[in-house]
């Protein structure tokens, strides 16, 4: 069962928590001044050039963007 192009690197899904070791970075200020802050209890990431809301504390992803910062 092969993966679409850009779907094999992917380092988190969406539903579950980021695994042991995945490092990632804050957004860019001038994204994060055009979204406006995260809700409470979340924060924004970028991972692999895909802006993902975390939820604080378990780090599960609950949304993401794929591509947003390539």
């Amino acid at each position: 069962n092969r993966l679409p192009p850009g779907q094999a690197k992917k380092r988190y899904v969406v539903g579950q928590p980021l695994g042991a070791g995945v490092t990632y970075k804050p957004i860019p200020a001038e994204l994060s001044v055009r979204i406006g802050k995260p809700p409470e209890g979340y924060l924004y990431v970028t991972l692999d050039g895909d802006l993902l809301k975390l939820a604080v504390g378990t780090l599960l992803v609950v949304d993401a963007i794929d591509g947003l910062l390539n």
